[in-house]
């Protein structure tokens, strides 16, 4: 079974992979400093700055092997069953995500909704994609690239998911006629 993940495009992709794209731009410039070792007269100093370009090497393709692993995983889709269908379960998360302050950035009823938590004027919230397929529900929360991967963060992503969890998994009250 394949894993469905939210699909980032254009300036969001760029915004989200940049500590990523850093960590590799660095690893190549450690690259090229144990390449350039091979050029020098001194073999203590091929030596040394080889040594150093090797350190640096592994310590920034770990670190961004680590940010993407992260990245890739934050992108995943996480399925809720329920028992209703789309439209109810699109009308609930509406509901929710309109309470707690969410701007909605684009909805497609019973189909899809993303959001933005609220944030300050400068920079959006988390952004929150949720898909609705049957009676099963696809939600996903990445951080905003401003906070990266902090702990908050991560909290705050968690928190959006049960949001959208509970609210399509609590009982709803039919109005009495």
């Amino acid at each position: 079974m394949t894993t469905e993940r939210l699909q980032l495009v254009g300036a969001d992709r760029a915004r989200y992979f940049v500590p990523t794209a850093i960590c590799a731009y660095l690893a190549i410039l450690c690259l090229v400093l144990v390449i350039t070792s091979a050029f020098l007269d001194h073999p203590q100093n091929a030596v040394a700055v080889a040594a150093a370009g090797v350190f640096g090497l592994m310590m920034t393709g770990g670190l961004g092997l680590l940010f993407w692993r992260a990245q890739r995983r934050d992108l995943q889709f996480v399925r809720v069953k329920t028992a209703t269908d789309a439209p109810a379960n699109f009308a609930a998360v509406r509901s929710a995500a309109t309470q707690a302050g969410w701007r909605i950035v684009r909805e497609d009823p019973a189909r899809r909704l993303d959001a933005e938590t609220s944030a300050t004027q400068m920079d959006g919230g988390e952004r929150v994609a949720v898909q609705f397929r049957g009676n099963e529900v696809l939600v996903a929360s990445i951080c905003a690239p401003s906070v990266g991967f902090s702990l908050v963060g991560r909290r705050h992503c968690a928190e959006n998911r049960e949001l959208v969890r509970q609210s399509v998994l609590t009982p709803r009250r039919v109005p009495a006629v």
